[in-house]
């Protein structure tokens, strides 16, 4: 049997969230701003409402 609807949406809100995180480490661990800028680009396509400065510090 498949899941339902609801638990496919909560697995990706889950999967989104565990990719956000990943992406703020990284963002903390950036130097240059060109790897910042192509991290904030990446989180964007993950979710538009996403902020890693805030995070990071």
């Amino acid at each position: 049997m498949g899941r339902c609807e609801r638990q496919r949406e909560l697995a990706r809100r889950r999967k989104r969230g565990e990719q956000l995180k990943k992406l703020r480490v990284k963002y903390a661990k950036a130097k240059s701003q060109g790897d910042k800028e192509l991290l904030t680009a990446k989180a964007f396509r993950i979710s538009a409402f996403a902020t890693l400065e805030t995070a990071a510090k």
